[in-house]
């Protein structure tokens, strides 16, 4: 099976009350490389220093467009320092998304960044969420991104969660990828009726309120959801990612974040 870190969005409570404590358990549990979703007001140096401490593998980062585009030098410095081999572009707010007239600025600004990362030695990845299935042209946004910009210049992070959840095949958009996915975000969850209000599982409000919730979803620990995670691992051998990445946005079955990925790791060594 291919290497397995764990995206530490899924445990950002505990980073923020501990986090050389919490870096350790994650390596306890079997976790071989974290993914940052923040640095917790930490210094690169401190950063750094406290992933080894850890013994674990500063892979990569997830870091907001609009900070990047801020303070594009800085920003891969810092990462550089830690040692991240990847930086994610994680989310886009609405004004940005495919369909407003800000999504052009996605593309021209993916393109320097991913020369920026590129002259401080990492690869600059795309992180999807559902609403890059959107067509443009008749074509799915997301694919837009990487017909557009070469690969040189931005890579793939695939999020099997929300392909499946956009009603695409998360295995077959892997493949899609193959050698353009160093790394494929493991992500499983429950979905049952109509549901319109997803990202309020992921910090984001929705305020309209006259949607009403008929439906469930959460996000489940891997194996405990609707995701084949089985051949999600076959599609990212196949598509020679490097690495696969665990992420739960938030807990469900009245469990903790911790034991959360716990059980998300402990399935993965079950698989043989």
């Amino acid at each position: 099976m291919l290497p397995v870190g764990l995206q530490l969005y899924s445990v950002r409570d505990d980073m923020e009350k501990d986090f050389n404590g919490t870096l350790k358990k994650v390596k306890e549990m079997g976790y071989e490389a974290v993914e940052f979703a923040g640095l917790f007001g930490r210094s690169a140096q401190e950063v750094k220093d406290a992933v080894e401490s850890a013994g674990l593998i500063p892979l990569s980062a997830h870091v907001p467009f609009v900070e990047m585009m801020a303070d594009p030098e800085g920003t891969m410095k810092t990462y550089s320092q830690i040692g991240c081999k990847y930086i994610v572009i994680p989310y886009l707010t609405e004004e940005y998304r495919p369909g407003c007239d800000k999504f052009q600025e996605v593309i021209d600004g993916a393109r320097m960044l991913g020369e920026m990362a590129n002259k401080y030695g990492m690869k600059l990845l795309y992180h999807n969420h559902d609403f890059e299935f959107a067509k443009l042209d008749g074509k799915y946004a997301l694919d837009v991104l990487y017909d557009t910009i070469p690969a040189d210049l931005l890579q793939t992070e695939i999020d099997t969660c929300w392909v499946n959840v956009a009603g695409e095949d998360p295995a077959a958009y892997v493949r899609k990828y193959t050698d353009r996915a160093p790394v494929v975000h493991l992500k499983d969850f429950f979905k049952s009726g109509q549901v319109s209000k997803m990202y309020e599982l992921i910090g984001i409000e929705d305020e309209d309120e006259s949607q009403k919730e008929e439906g469930i979803f959460e996000f489940r620990p891997l194996g405990h959801g609707l995701q084949d995670v089985p051949s999600l691992l076959k599609a990212s051998e196949d598509a020679h990612a490097s690495w696969v990445i665990v992420e739960q946005d938030m807990p469900s079955m009245d469990k903790t974040p911790m034991e959360s990925v716990k059980m998300s790791i402990d399935y993965l060594n079950t698989i043989k």
